[in-house]
């Protein structure tokens, strides 16, 4: 052997090498810490800002809501509601206590448990508090080496003093969805609400709830005009479909257009125009591929499929969705925010997507914000100060508020 480390000593190295596992290594950053209470950045257009660290800690966190007093509620998948007290102001303080009053919810798994938030419009008169979850199956019922499925459930209670009371279920789906779900109220007080169904082919079929945009009443009644009604193949709640996991949802301030932010598979993800009656194309027509790389269709889109507003290729997990209109960032004003849990499939790569639109909503510039910090963005909000709010639910769970610096 010293004769070959002496000659050929690259082929020595080979030799000495061990054999890799068959188990590929751990892709990805190590665990991210939030160690400072803020941090400072610089962006294309507005220069300087400050992200500060309002709260961590939280249990899987997935949405939030700003209350009328300036507090924030955000939503646990564990099942839980918390409250950041004086959110916009300069001692916020994370609640200790839950709110009370949140019916028991099954354990979660996979995207189980709590999501969306969403303040009645006229909620400073009847305090009703929206919010989605996944109802759980029974695991008794779940043969053997069959996945437990859930339903997309939409709930109300009265919120004051942090506590709900007469709580009420106003929409179940029947089982079979594992996706997470949000939803938005409209101009006219009815409900849009988003459904996955990343694994199967529901999202084309019009019998059932998994995969589209439904509209609502805001007692979970259908709305009415919905471009199904009276059909005998089609639920009439159903308001756009061939959806595969929609994790952002918002209308447009000025314009009152829908707009939703959809999970591809490898690549694929998109925001979307939500029109009525409109195909968005899952699983026959994507942009992206397959976990395997292998392609999912020969071509993205044809005619009488939606093409998407803005499309992400690596992915970037999108999730939250607004655009922004307050005065505190002049620069972004207009500006499309779309959260990002993490880049090409690589963990802890998240950030904050920034798309800048003409009048049209057409794409012109984008900029990718937050990827420092190593976390994965499941929300953002414009807070009632004029300042952007970002929930993450990685290894921190954290609150962040961004403001000028």
């Amino acid at each position: 052997m010293a004769f070959f480390a002496r000659f050929f000593p690259c082929l020595f190295l080979l030799l000495s090498m061990p054999l890799q596992s068959a188990e590929q290594a751990s892709i990805g950053r190590a665990p991210a810490v939030l160690s400072e209470p803020s941090y400072r950045f610089d962006s294309a257009e507005q220069h300087g800002f400050v992200v500060t660290v309002l709260a961590k800690g939280l249990q899987r966190s997935f949405g939030m809501v700003f209350l009328p007093d300036g507090d924030l509620l955000v939503s646990e998948r564990g099942g839980q509601l918390r409250v950041i007290h004086d959110a916009t102001g300069a001692a916020p303080r994370l609640d200790p206590q839950p709110v009370a009053g949140v019916p028991a919810l099954p354990v979660p798994y996979r995207n189980g448990g709590l999501h969306d938030l969403a303040l009645h419009p006229d909620f400073a008169r009847n305090h009703w508090l929206y919010f989605t979850y996944n109802k759980g199956e029974p695991e008794v019922t779940v043969s053997a080496g069959q996945r437990p499925r859930s339903a997309v459930s939409l709930m109300r209670g009265r919120y004051a003093e942090g506590a709900l009371t007469e709580v009420e279920e106003l929409f179940v789906a029947p089982f079979g969805g594992t996706s997470g779900s949000r939803l938005v109220f409209a101009a006219d007080g009815s409900i849009f609400l988003s459904t996955g169904a990343p694994f199967a082919d529901d999202a084309q079929k019009l019998d059932n709830v998994y995969g589209k945009v439904l509209h609502l009443n805001d007692d979970g009644t259908v709305a009415a005009g919905n471009p199904f009604a009276g059909r005998s193949d089609a639920l009439p709640g159903i308001y756009s479909y061939g959806h595969r996991d929609q994790l952002g949802l918002t209308i447009h301030p000025a314009t009152g257009t829908l707009l939703a932010a959809e999970h591809g598979p490898n690549g694929g993800d998109e925001v979307n125009v939500i029109l009525p009656g409109r195909n968005y194309g899952w699983p026959v027509y994507s942009f992206g591929r397959n976990y395997d790389g292998k392609r999912l269709s020969a071509l993205p889109v044809v005619d009488g499929i939606e093409q998407p507003l803005v499309v992400w290729s690596p992915s970037i997990a999108p999730s939250g969705l607004l655009v922004y209109t307050g005065e505190r960032f002049p620069a972004w004003k207009g500006n499309l925010f779309v959260g990002s849990a993490r880049r090409g499939e690589i963990d802890r790569t998240g950030g904050l997507e920034r798309v800048v639109l003409n009048e049209n909503l057409e794409d012109i510039r984008r900029e990718t914000l937050l990827t420092e910090l190593h976390q994965r963005v499941r929300d953002v909000r414009q807070g009632p100060d004029g300042l952007l709010y970002v929930l993450t639910d990685g290894d921190e769970f954290a609150v962040l508020r961004l403001s000028p610096d």
